[in-house]
């Protein structure tokens, strides 16, 4: 399938969630080490939590466990006694909590400082979004492929919501990578104008959200997904070679 095919697909499935997981309110309290998610990129109860720390603007570092996947399935189910996802560490409390509502409820409570949206407060509605969402992209992201091991875990710069982005979590699941997800979550109306757009016509655009200010910083620009590896040292912007990078360096 075309790369563009992938992304109207991914297109539609970001529709699907109606809104969740574009912009970024903040947290009350930054944790002093990230978070850690076992998680499928495909799976929609993962969904909810990923969407909630968009929400929250919390970075979080993602072990895939893909079906299959031998690499970090395994170890949920020592740590928590059954591979089940998502499944949520906070080293900074102790916390480890399975069931998304669970995680979502911990998560705006421990570091919002407020309740969760009563949007996620109708579970079977948020449930059937988070499901819906899920069905233009089909089995990615769910399916474990062969792949070497990288020595440290790659960051990516996303916001859950991003078509792009998914794309290459899609991949970094299915290629069991570990990654730190640096929240890049829109939080000012210039946010939503498109890179090329926003470059030529706001001159004056300076990002207010954390990860958008170092990623201007690092790469003197903000688009949405950018690749860091500190294997290698490659830095990349644009899916479609974000993607070629993965199945190059880490694919079998």
């Amino acid at each position: 399938m075309s790369h563009n095919t992938e992304v109207l697909r991914s297109l539609a499935a970001s529709a699907l969630q109606q809104g969740r997981g574009i912009a970024s309110k903040g947290h009350r309290k930054t944790p002093q080490e990230p978070l850690e998610l076992y998680d499928m990129e495909g799976c929609p109860f993962c969904r909810l939590v990923r969407e909630a720390l968009t929400d929250l603007d919390l970075d979080v570092v993602i072990f895939p466990c893909p079906k299959g996947g031998e690499r970090y399935r395994p170890l949920v189910e020592r740590l928590g006694g059954r591979q089940q996802f998502p499944y949520l560490m906070d080293p900074n409390t102790g916390a480890a909590l399975y069931e998304s509502a669970d995680i979502i409820d911990y998560l705006y409570r421990e570091y919002g400082g407020r309740p969760a949206p009563r949007r996620w407060l109708v579970r079977s509605l948020r449930t059937a979004a988070a499901v819906s969402a899920s069905l233009p992209r089909a089995s990615r992201g769910l399916r474990a492929q062969d792949s070497q091991v990288p020595e440290q875990a790659l960051e990516l710069y996303s916001f859950e919501a991003s078509p792009f982005a998914r794309l290459v979590r899609e991949r970094l699941t299915e290629l069991q990578l570990p990654y730190l997800l640096r929240q890049c979550g829109r939080d000012q109306w210039q946010d939503w104008v498109l890179p090329p757009l926003r470059r030529r016509l706001l001159d004056d655009y300076a990002p207010r959200q954390r990860n958008r200010i170092a990623l201007m910083e690092r790469a003197g620009r903000i688009a949405v997904p950018y690749l860091v590896d500190p294997n290698t040292g490659a830095e990349l912007f644009e899916s479609a070679d974000i993607l070629d990078y993965l199945d190059q360096t880490y694919g079998r």
